[in-house]
């Protein structure tokens, strides 16, 4: 599994509409509104890399609204929940 979080500027009288639409796409987990530089964050959640290319280049980068991009690609994940998922395994 391949996780990118894409920082996402966008037109802010769309915030919502391009958030929504995002989140919609295929490959996209989650989407927050932030605050800060950004507008937006999206995860994506991909089975190879070069699928992180279709959905961020091919797809989020073309919704109306979307005015610039950040991707970076996560190495390994240390949240709480990840880690209290992987050591819930195989109890009831």
């Amino acid at each position: 599994m391949v996780t990118a979080i894409v920082f996402i500027n966008a037109d802010v009288a769309r915030i919502p509409e391009v958030a929504e639409e995002i989140a919609a796409l295929d490959g996209v987990s989650e989407v927050y509104s932030v605050t800060g530089q950004i507008d937006l964050i999206a995860i994506v959640r991909v089975r190879e890399q070069e699928q992180v290319a279709q959905v961020v280049a091919d797809r989020l980068n073309k919704v109306i609204g979307v005015q610039s991009t950040e991707t970076h690609i996560a190495f390994r994940s240390y949240s709480k929940h990840d880690l209290e998922s992987a050591f819930a395994l195989g109890t009831d």
